[in-house]
């Protein structure tokens, strides 16, 4: 009798144990998915921002909006890299939720990649589209003036023009689909995240 009653302590004690560490561990999901809304933030804010720079071509508050979102990125991705330790704890002896969101972690590091590759590339423009400056040019009065940029267009400097111009879409769509995929990805693990914290709960 006395070792059953033993054996009985000794689960409960476990019980509240695993109990304690389950809510702990919810805690940290919850704590994961407001970082990832603050990440969602973060692009959206970059996104207008960028929107607005192409339409002013103010350099200096986008180069601000620019280190202001790195600084929160930075913010965020620290943060994932301690719960994803903790995880690997054996207190939590959770691999599987460390490994999801070293996973996470990854991708929206080739996303932020990929989104600033976009931006750069919409920056610069297709080549056949690039505003050209005067700079160079000789002015003879204010109303004319000897344009370096005039010279006859020849088959291969067409040629030339449209292969820079396949190149530039080719590196567009390929930057825009891999930021797709990562998105995929993300939300994904997002769902499965989502789903351990509804079992969690339900325990």
């Amino acid at each position: 009798m006395e070792d059953f009653e033993k054996k009985v302590k000794i689960t409960e004690a476990m019980d509240i144990e695993n109990g304690a560490d389950s809510s702990k561990t919810l805690q940290l999901l919850r704590r994961f998915l407001q970082i990832q809304q603050r990440r969602a933030q973060a692009y959206a804010n970059m996104r207008r921002g960028f929107a607005d720079y192409m339409v002013s071509g103010g350099e200096s508050a986008y180069q601000q909006l620019c280190n202001e979102i790195t600084v929160e990125f930075n913010e965020c991705s620290k943060q994932v890299l301690e719960m994803e330790s903790l995880f690997l704890d054996p207190d939590y002896g959770r691999d599987d939720l460390a490994h999801l969101l070293r996973s996470v972690q990854n991708q929206e590091k080739q996303k932020l990649h990929l989104t600033a590759t976009i931006q750069l590339l919409k920056k610069a423009g297709r080549p056949s589209e690039r505003l050209v400056s005067h700079e160079k040019c000789k002015f003879k009065n204010p109303e004319g003036h000897e344009c370096v940029h005039v010279h006859e267009i020849t088959e291969a400097a067409g040629t030339e023009e449209a292969e820079a111009d396949a190149e530039y879409d080719n590196a567009l769509n390929e930057a825009i689909r891999g930021v797709q995929d990562a998105v995929t990805t993300i939300n994904d693990h997002l769902e499965e995240i989502k789903y351990e914290i509804a079992a969690l709960e339900a325990e």
